[in-house]
């Protein structure tokens, strides 16, 4: 039986000691590694090491009575939490470890709330209760409050008798045992068996503590651990993986990390992965199985088993591959971006070939080169995140870069909707686009809809139109930020049958787009946290007036003799470093937690477009004037007459806008030449 558990707490709970634990007492390891001694098993990076925390997601591999486990230690450091994410996809169970001292933190309400979100069983460890302050009952009543009322403090022994406590604990969660627990028949062997099917429902999560630094409790957690998971793969079906890491090796070697989730994949064989329409099929040139930074080559891997494969040249992080054709993306989204800052002897080749690998490997950082500018942009969740890069891409790559302060990732979008038009015909070229934009739902991107005719536009020049519409880099007229939650529908479209050739429709398509958002409502939108803060009642006033003033908003507060718990929304560019300031204001008694939640309407919109200063008519990539063509010779006509001279002109009928021909051009029908005024 194969097993992939994953370990996830907030950065210094000691998650990696714990780690340690198990691997040495299933014998995986000889000997047991402190991350303060630099030697774990998990934690090798230089950079992990130096800093004592957990940076990348690695793996390691361990069998415990009549099962093989694969054990997953993530990133703890919020900034690294879109590494931590992707391995989530691939878990069969999730163990959070706390710390006795500080109990549930901030970023243990995240992890909570991402492994709801991918209905991961859960089980729970609180750890270093060897260290003064800690108060185990204290964290099980946190995590009761803030995090689930189904968490059961287990004994450290799977067999130990059941108390009449926990029986009603989980009587009063299931019918069945209900009426045999009023009955007074309900046997210890009855509640074990249906606790480990209500563990794998997500119906109950199971709780115990100990010092992984002092191996207490460690090796009871693993009985129970043993008594309680399972898994149920089919080898019978076709092959079936998901991708949760991309990395690279020494020599430049792209390395696929796959959980297998049916079927077995054997070596040279074919992999698929893409999207139906743009399928790949690559060969499996090598397969690996690791434990930690060492592999061994393997002629197969089997359902439930975490492998790597080498052979795939641009599968990422989230997809499918094989049978299943779907692609996660992540939850967790960066709201900061920076620009690599680098010069002489550093290269811009080689520059873009390092982020190209670390872009590949980390799909979060969103690389691009502004071409006009001549500047590369990365997206990160914080400052340590780019601390990590800098160092990262110095030792691996052996290039001296910086990176600039960390922006804000604003975003654009419109309101209502609005027709745009673009006509691109300089001579020799010619190509006319009509387009609807309307706002999308927040959070939904750019969303393409084709309701252009065949007979107005041949589907080859409908599909370009879509690929161009659909390229990232779009950005608005407000500050040039990416555009956003918007539906584009192509309406209608005209090409010549001698002068269009490739890019025209390209060009068409842009200045279609831009035309219409010359003429909406356009909004700026910044990124904004779900907030949670605990505080003592007496600092609500005065906490809640500071929210106001920063530009959030928030729920009427829930108050107890002892503590004052205050939920809302904030603009990020506020709250960023809010952490320092709330400690001033509680003398260091309050505690918060940040939890990205998308996208709104800027607070200070009209502060930020003067301090961004975006000239839309300087923008040489996106012109909203058209280009047509008389006596020989293009010439512009500015966005607002442009829609005038269209050779295609917009009329209602029955209060739906259509679209008719205004002026006659040829087209090919069946080999034969007509001519079409309609």
């Amino acid at each position: 039986m194969n097993i992939t558990v994953g370990l996830l707490a907030h950065v210094d709970a000691g998650k990696t000691t714990f780690a340690e634990q198990l691997l040495y007492h299933t014998e995986a390891i000889r000997s047991r590694g402190r991350v303060d001694h630099q030697d774990t098993f998990l934690d090798t990076h230089e950079i992990e090491k130096a800093r004592g925390i957990t940076v990348f997601a690695d793996q390691a591999e361990f069998t415990y009575k009549d099962a093989r486990y694969f054990l997953l230690d993530t990133p703890g450091h919020v900034d690294f939490s879109p590494e931590m994410e992707r391995c989530l996809q691939v878990l069969d169970y999730a163990v959070v470890i706390l710390s006795a001292v500080e109990g549930v933190e901030s970023h243990t309400e995240t992890l909570w709330q991402l492994l709801r979100q991918h209905r991961i069983p859960t089980l729970f460890f609180i750890n270093k209760t060897d260290r003064a302050g800690s108060d185990p009952e204290r964290v099980l009543e946190e995590i009761r409050q803030l995090l689930s009322g189904d968490a059961l403090l287990l004994p450290e022994q799977p067999e130990a008798a059941w108390t009449e406590e926990m029986k009603s604990f989980l009587a009063e969660r299931d019918e069945t045992l209900l009426e045999s627990y009023l009955e007074g028949t309900l046997t210890d062997s009855d509640c074990r068996s249906a606790l480990r099917s209500m563990v794998k429902c997500g119906e109950i999560f199971p709780c115990m503590q100990g010092s992984a630094l002092l191996d207490q409790g460690v090796g009871e957690f693993l009985e129970v651990l043993d008594a309680l998971t399972f898994t149920e793969y089919d080898y019978t079906l076709p092959f079936a993986g998901r991708v949760y890491k991309i990395r690279h090796d020494a020599r430049g070697t792209r390395i696929t990390y796959i959980k297998a989730l049916q079927g077995v994949l054997k070596n040279r064989e074919f992999l698929t992965y893409g999207p139906e329409s743009e399928q790949i099929s690559e060969r499996i040139t090598g397969i690996r199985k690791y434990n930690g930074t060492a592999y061994s080559a393997a002629d197969w891997a089997a359902a439930g088993e975490l492998f790597a494969v080498v052979g795939l040249s641009s599968v990422l992080p989230g997809a499918g591959v094989g049978a299943l054709q779907d692609a996660q993306g992540s939850g967790l989204i960066p709201t900061l971006k920076s620009k690599v800052l680098f010069k002489p002897p550093v290269h811009l080749k080689e520059l873009m070939h390092a982020f190209g690998q670390l872009g590949a490997e980390d799909p979060s950082l969103n690389v691009s080169w502004d071409e006009d500018l001549q500047e590369l942009h990365i997206q990160v969740m914080g400052g340590i995140q780019l601390e990590i890069l800098e160092q990262i891409v110095a030792e691996r790559f052996q290039l001296k870069i910086s990176f600039g302060a960390p922006e804000i990732l604003y975003k654009e979008t419109i309101a209502g909707t609005v027709y745009g038009c673009g006509h691109f015909e300089p001579l020799g070229h010619y190509a006319e686009v009509h387009l609807m934009l309307e706002a999308g739902e927040r959070g939904s991107g750019i969303t393409f809809i084709n309701r252009c005719h065949p007979d107005d536009l041949a589907a080859g020049y409908q599909h370009q139109i879509e690929q161009h519409l659909l390229e990232s880099g779009h950005h608005g007229l407000l500050t040039g930020s990416p555009l956003t939650d918007l539906k584009i529908t192509l309406l209608t479209g005209r090409a010549h049958n001698k002068h269009t050739s490739g890019g025209d429709f390209r060009e068409a398509a842009y200045r279609a787009l831009r035309q219409g958002l010359e003429q909406a409502e356009n909004l700026l939108l910044e990124p904004v946290y779900d907030l949670k803060i605990r505080i003592d009642p007496d600092d609500v006033g005065k906490v809640m007036s500071d929210i106001q003033q920063a530009g959030g908003r928030f729920n009427p507060p829930d108050i107890t003799p002892s503590k004052a718990v205050i939920t809302g929304t904030v603009p990020a560019a506020s709250f960023m470093n809010y952490g320092v300031r709330l400690a001033a204001m509680t003398q260091g008694k309050g505690s918060m937690s940040l939890r990205v939640a998308g996208y709104e309407p800027c607070h200070q919109t009209k502060t930020v477009v003067e301090q961004r200063n975006y000239n839309k008519n300087a923008d040489p990539a996106y012109s909203s004037a058209s280009i047509f063509c008389a006596k020989g010779e293009g010439y512009a006509v500015p966005w607002e007459e442009a829609g005038q001279h269209m050779h295609i002109q917009a009329a209602s009928r029955n209060g739906y806008t259509v679209l008719k021909r205004a002026v006659p051009f040829q087209r090919e029908v069946e080999g034969k030449v007509q001519i079409d005024n309609d």
